[in-house]
């Protein structure tokens, strides 16, 4: 098995084929043309390396595959125009009018929205939402119609994290695939196909990308006919591919994330410890820290940490938004994975009902979401600690 970095640098770039370029063309044709019928007609696009039709499948994007599939031991890999755009394609490729899934309480939200609001009332699909705790509540929750068991780990907000391991034991006992979002520990950090899990999705959108300059998404999986159904059942017949330009600059990020990930944990690792020492800091959330109450759990299935975390003042949320909108390097902007830092309070105006659905209090309303981007620690922390100082002393 190629080690990540090669399969990162230089695996599926074959030079001889590209007149010898370092980096691969932009294949940005609709269509592949033959010298006869017959060989269009004998072309087979579900064998690797064929090309028919840019709606099936594209050289660019089938380099970006190999490189993602390789990295989390998948058989195959299909990219996608968006993360959603992957996840509804496990869903779709999982499950039939009437099935019930498993989900995560705390997936990201457009993956509840997506849930609730279509395949509920137009699939007549059902949902149970699950702590993501007690694998015996996971088992209590599995129906003769259950299907999907949905997870993400470590989950964005309180960073809770999921025994991947357990789960995927607990679903092969009762036939039902599961899904992982993968994106923030990416291929280098987490192997959830290494755990037994069926799907692992990555928003090219974040690490993989890292330029915040695309939109994508992808799917691998060990099991060579679930991804054949997704890549030339539901990919190609709803058309949801990605784009051969958004593809070469997922292949060009990821040729550096090794390098940009290790810094953004770096980063986030001494801010982490910083805030959870800061007087007017009630608790942080970091997959890094020893105080993680699952230190145990992450130790086994987690190399890495990046560079997303939350924390929670003492403070109201108001004051929350006010040392958002003090801090000068931070963005303030919804995403994470590129280079820039970002912070906001992604629950200020949650419902009193979202609140409640998330297990959480009126004051974690206050959350700060911080993205420790490529600016340098020194800069980050001074940013953090003027904006903590002029609001909340």
């Amino acid at each position: 098995m190629m080690d990540d970095l090669l399969s990162m640098t230089h695996l599926g770039d074959e030079y001889d084929k590209y007149l010898n370029a370092v980096i691969p063309p932009v294949f940005m044709n609709s269509l592949h043309v033959f010298p006869t019928f017959e060989e269009y007609a004998g072309c087979d696009a579900s064998k690797k390396g064929e090309f028919k039709y840019g709606r099936v499948s594209n050289p660019t994007v089938h380099i970006l595959e190999e490189k993602v599939a390789a990295l989390e031991h998948g058989c195959r890999a299909a990219a996608f125009g968006s993360g959603m755009a992957a996840t509804s394609a496990a869903i779709l490729a999982t499950c039939k009018a009437g099935s019930h899934i498993i989900c995560m309480r705390d997936v990201y939200g457009p993956v509840k929205n997506i849930l609730n609001r279509y395949m509920i009332p137009k699939l007549n699909m059902s949902v149970t939402y699950w702590s993501g705790e007690s694998l015996d509540e996971l088992e209590k929750a599995i129906l003769p119609e259950t299907d999907l068991i949905m997870i993400e780990s470590p989950a964005t907000f309180v960073f809770t994290v999921v025994d991947i391991a357990g789960v995927a034991a607990i679903a092969k006992k009762h036939g039902v695939k599961t899904y992982i979002d993968n994106t923030y520990c990416t291929p280098l950090y987490q192997k959830p196909l290494d755990l037994g899990i069926d799907l692992v999705m990555h928003t090219l959108t974040k690490y993989i990308g890292g330029h915040s300059d695309i939109m994508g998404g992808i799917l691998t999986s060990a099991d060579e006919e679930l991804m054949i159904e997704i890549q030339f059942t539901v990919r190609e017949l709803f058309g949801a591919n990605m784009g051969p330009m958004e593809a070469w600059l997922a292949i060009r990020g990821l040729r550096t994330m090794a390098l940009r990930v290790a810094e953004h944990g770096r980063t986030a690792q001494i801010i982490a410890e910083y805030l959870e020492k800061h007087e007017r800091v009630e608790r942080v959330y970091y997959t890094g820290l020893p105080s993680h109450p699952q230190r145990e759990l992450i130790e086994k299935q987690q190399k890495g940490h990046t560079g997303l975390l939350s924390f929670v003042l003492k403070d109201s949320p108001d004051e929350a938004v006010k040392v958002i909108n003090k801090l000068k390097l931070f963005g303030k902007g919804c995403s994470w994975g590129g280079f820039e830092s970002l912070a906001l309070c992604p629950l200020y105006t949650a419902t009193e009902e979202e609140i409640k659905f998330l297990n959480l209090s009126d004051h974690d309303r206050g959350l700060i979401r911080i993205h420790c981007g490529l600016e340098g620690v020194d800069n980050l922390m001074e940013d953090l600690e003027n904006a903590l100082e002029r609001v909340l002393n």
